[in-house]
């Protein structure tokens, strides 16, 4: 059973890595798969977007 749940866990980060890649998010697997953990541990989704966003910009100035 757990087996089951990691598979089905790896299958849905792929397939939100291949959305994310032709919506042209630019976000890596592990920065999805940490947004992910964010959003699932209880923090608002638009929270994470913003940071994602703020942490872009800032990067974009250096």
């Amino acid at each position: 059973m757990e087996d089951q749940r990691g598979v089905a866990s790896q299958e849905t980060m792929y397939i939100l890595h291949d959305l994310s890649q032709l919506l042209n998010t630019g976000l890596s697997r592990e920065q999805l798969r940490a947004c992910v953990e964010l959003i699932e541990s209880g923090v608002n989704a638009e929270a994470v977007a913003a940071i994602v966003e703020n942490l872009r910009k800032e990067a974009g100035k250096r």
